[in-house]
């Protein structure tokens, strides 16, 4: 999986279209990824003591990976890898920098 946590990301597909945020985890095994303030779902929240209230909760749920691509800047990005030193590392495949 090409994009990983703390990533800027932008989702292409879906009823969050053009919407951006941080990729606060990622799922490899399942090909998702759970972005701030996209796929949001309210959660009806019981009160568990006897003085506290009920409450109404928004809960970010996953995203396909497909639906989202990495952003560099203000710009949409596809990821490449590339062996520098030894090393994989990701590539940008407009500009060929190291992300």
């Amino acid at each position: 999986m090409k994009i990983k946590k703390h990533d800027n990301v932008i989702v292409i597909a879906g009823k969050d279209k053009s919407k951006t945020g941080k990729v606060l985890k990622a799922f490899p095994a399942r090909n998702m990824v759970l972005v701030e303030g996209v796929n949001t779902h309210k959660k009806h929240q019981r009160a568990t003591k006897s003085n506290s209230k009920g409450q109404i909760i928004e809960k970010p749920l996953p995203i396909h990976v497909s639906n989202v691509m990495l952003l560099e800047g203000k710009k949409r990005v596809r990821v490449g890898k590339k062996v520098i030193g030894g090393k994989n590392v990701r590539v940008s495949k407009k500009t060929g920098q190291e992300i």
